[in-house]
């Protein structure tokens, strides 16, 4: 089969195409002909070497869908539609850059749909992710406020979305001024350019703060989303756009107000349902919630798509078309 192998940690040249065998089925394992998946930015940081216990060569890619090739447990039928997420896909086993894909039994979501793979290969993770930070990790309701920190983001985009469909005021935050048509188009009531410190225009539109921020900038804005929350309020790191994992300071009784929370989001497959999954798909299909799909590579662009998304070109999410 054909994979986007990387060969060691460096720069997006170190992925290469190659022939490799195709996956054997073991028990306890299905086998996934890939169709479409997305790419995510923890991916760059995999490919660069810095996720933990990561050997090279690897076939990366922390998700997938397509069909089911073979199922040893006979749980699933030949051509049966599938997503897999996580898991130590892509890390610690090869994931889904590649005409076939031998994942776990228990990463495995069966959906249907009649959406284009394009569409479909931009969904697991993206979903997964946003639904896990504003139901399980802030606990968002009706009539509340959410400040969206990287706005612009697939992640940012989507949150929005889902965030209005649950009654909440969303505030998303945006670099570019050029882009903030497109996120009242998104659905946000307010629109904020973030230079790096938002406090001030967040404190003009809602004096007391804000019930929730989701972070998807990371540890280089995090301090000061931290001053942009009500009493009680609660901020959810999921993203690390900034591209920085650590802060060289952090003092929690000065920089987490007084009653104030903190928390993150690191989703994995247990997080995701399969209803779950299929009720967003079918809305997708219905288009009541929008995907904001910037650019769809081939498996034989991987390592210039890679470049792409470490370029912050992207406005939406990533996806790669296989075969």
């Amino acid at each position: 089969m054909k994979a986007a192998v990387t060969t060691k940690a460096g720069v997006p040249e170190v992925i290469e195409i190659k022939e490799v065998s195709r996956p054997e089925v073991k028990p306890g394992w299905v086998l996934i002909k890939v169709k479409a998946f997305g790419l995510n930015r923890s991916e760059i940081f995999t490919r660069r070497g810095e996720s933990p216990g990561v050997e090279f060569p690897r076939i990366q890619g922390i998700e997938c869908v397509g069909i089911i090739e073979e199922d040893p447990s006979g749980t699933y039928i030949k051509g049966q539609q599938v997503a897999a997420i996580m898991g130590g896909m892509g890390r610690f086993f090869d994931g889904g850059y590649a005409e076939y894909a031998l994942v776990p039994f228990d990463i495995i979501f069966p959906f249907e749909s009649n959406l284009t793979w394009d569409i479909l290969g931009a969904i697991p993770e993206m979903f997964q992710t946003v639904s896990g930070s504003l139901n399980q990790a802030l606990e968002i309701e009706s009539g509340e406020t959410l400040l969206i920190r990287g706005g612009t983001s697939s992640i940012g985009m989507l949150a929005c979305q889902l965030a209005k469909t649950k009654g909440l005021t969303v505030i998303s935050t945006t670099r570019n001024p050029d882009k903030k048509q497109a996120l009242f188009e998104n659905g946000a009531d307010h629109v904020v350019i973030d230079a790096g410190n938002v406090k001030e225009q967040v404190k003009d539109i809602f004096p007391n703060g804000v019930n929730k921020v989701l972070e998807l900038i990371g540890t280089r804005t995090l301090k000061d989303s931290l001053k942009c929350i009500a009493p009680k309020g609660m901020v959810c790191m999921t993203g690390i756009l900034g591209n920085e994992w650590t802060m060289k300071e952090f003092t929690p009784m000065g920089d987490i107000p007084s009653l104030g929370r903190l928390t993150i989001y690191m989703g994995e497959s247990k997080n995701l349902s399969k209803e779950l999954l299929q009720e967003f798909i079918d809305e997708v299909e219905r288009g009541t919630i929008k995907l904001n799909i910037d650019r769809v590579f081939s498996l034989d662009q991987v390592a210039e798509a890679h470049q792409y998304m470490e370029d912050n070109k992207a406005k939406g999410k990533i996806v790669v078309e296989v075969g």
